[in-house]
């Protein structure tokens, strides 16, 4: 057991990043949905709200996925998933297994969680940063 800890302590900003980049990816794809119907058609008509979260999806994954203004990214996001939750699924019940809002609950989480974190490695966030303090 220790040795698996220790090989997997060695790879913790790898597995931060990938998981930032996944799901990004899947976040966008919900976007892709709503605005593009791709890869499938959304089921519900769009209003306001529906559209609004479509962009945030959309513009707000993609700057997660490449890890740009990621903080801000993700905090937009995290906030749009809690709203999403609790005016959409909430009011069909409490727990998220009973209203079908496991997912978003997640993406409200896990984005909250990036948008502590940063982009970190592989982002452009970091090469940025990486070239503002070369030049000093």
């Amino acid at each position: 057991m220790r040795a698996l800890t220790t090989l997997l302590s060695k790879c913790t900003d790898q597995a931060y990043a990938l998981m930032r980049i996944v799901c990004g990816f899947l976040f966008l794809n919900h976007g892709t949905q709503k605005l593009l119907s791709f890869p499938i058609e959304f089921p519900w008509p769009l209003n306001g709200m529906t559209t609004a979260a479509g962009y945030i999806e959309l513009v707000g994954g993609t700057l997660i996925v490449l890890g740009l203004f990621t903080s801000p990214a993700a905090f937009l996001c995290s906030g749009m998933a809690a709203v999403g939750y609790w005016t959409v699924h909430a009011p069909q019940g409490l727990f998220p297994i009973a209203n079908g809002g496991e997912t978003i609950a997640l993406y409200c989480f896990i984005f909250l969680f990036v948008a502590t974190r940063g982009g970190e490695i592989w982002s452009i966030d970091n090469m940025l940063s990486r070239g503002r303090a070369q030049k000093t």
